[in-house]
């Protein structure tokens, strides 16, 4: 089997799972500042902008996309006769585990997909709360000041290791904007910035006003949140390590 893969969040899953089958991943994995694995590891595999003349290039026996795939796409690899599969996105941990347990199936590796997702639970265990665990009300404040609200995986992923949103996120939901002064107005404990050193966010984030807050402050790299899968184990690592105050 040639597998294709056009989209970041299937890219790192079948790295992990079937590596030997896989013969070209998107070309969002070979940015860093998109890629949801390492680039040294994205870089094994060439990569392709997904029209229909690189997947026939690359001789694919599947196709392996986003439920966002063009239709004028989809239809020409059906009349090539070359079978599509697509996966939309998680809204949590437990369906993200799904996720990767399909995906591994539909190429034909079940057993390493339940490989990936036993690493997957045994770091969400390590980083897991206990009782003693502080559970500070947190906002993860993303590029344009968007946050991370119900909906959102890494919302689970955050009350997993015991952040708790933030009170002045309450009501929004994932993609919602909120304000400099709305955070002034009810700070939390903790503000996790997931944007890129340098831009617009990463200078709001450290902002005067925010310097006389009662708020602790963190990077989270955007890497993190995008896809779940592997990510989702270097994500508990860091929250946990964030939650534990070593940032």
């Amino acid at each position: 089997m040639r597998i294709v893969s056009l989209n970041p969040c299937t890219d790192a899953i079948l790295a992990e799972v079937a590596p030997d089958k896989l013969v070209a991943v998107s070309q969002y994995s070979h940015d860093p500042s998109a890629s949801s694995m390492p680039l040294e590891l994205a870089r094994r595999w060439p990569a392709t902008g997904g029209s229909v003349e690189e997947i026939i290039a690359a001789r694919a026996d599947i196709v392996v996309a986003s439920s966002f795939l063009p239709p004028a796409t989809r239809s020409a690899l059906d009349r090539l006769d070359i079978p599509v599969v697509t996966f939309g996105m998680a809204s949590d941990v437990d369906g993200n585990l799904a996720l990767v347990r399909e995906l591994a199936t539909a190429v034909g590796e079940t057993e390493a997909g339940e490989a990936l997702v036993a690493r997957i639970e045994a770091a969400l265990a390590d980083a897991a709360q206990t009782p003693d665990t502080p559970q500070p009300q947190t906002i993860l404040w993303q590029p344009g000041g968007i946050v991370a609200g119900e909906g959102a995986l890494v919302v689970d992923l955050m009350r997993r290791v015991g952040l708790q949103p933030a009170s002045a996120t309450q009501g929004l939901g994932q993609g919602d904007r909120l304000p400099l002064e709305a955070v002034l107005i009810d700070p939390p404990e903790l503000l996790l910035h997931a944007g890129r050193r340098g831009d617009e966010q990463s200078r709001t984030l450290h902002h005067p006003a925010l310097r006389k807050l009662p708020t602790s402050r963190a990077e989270f790299a955007p890497q993190l949140y995008f896809c779940g899968g592997p990510s989702l184990i270097r994500a508990a690592e860091r929250l946990a390590e964030i939650r534990g105050g070593t940032a």
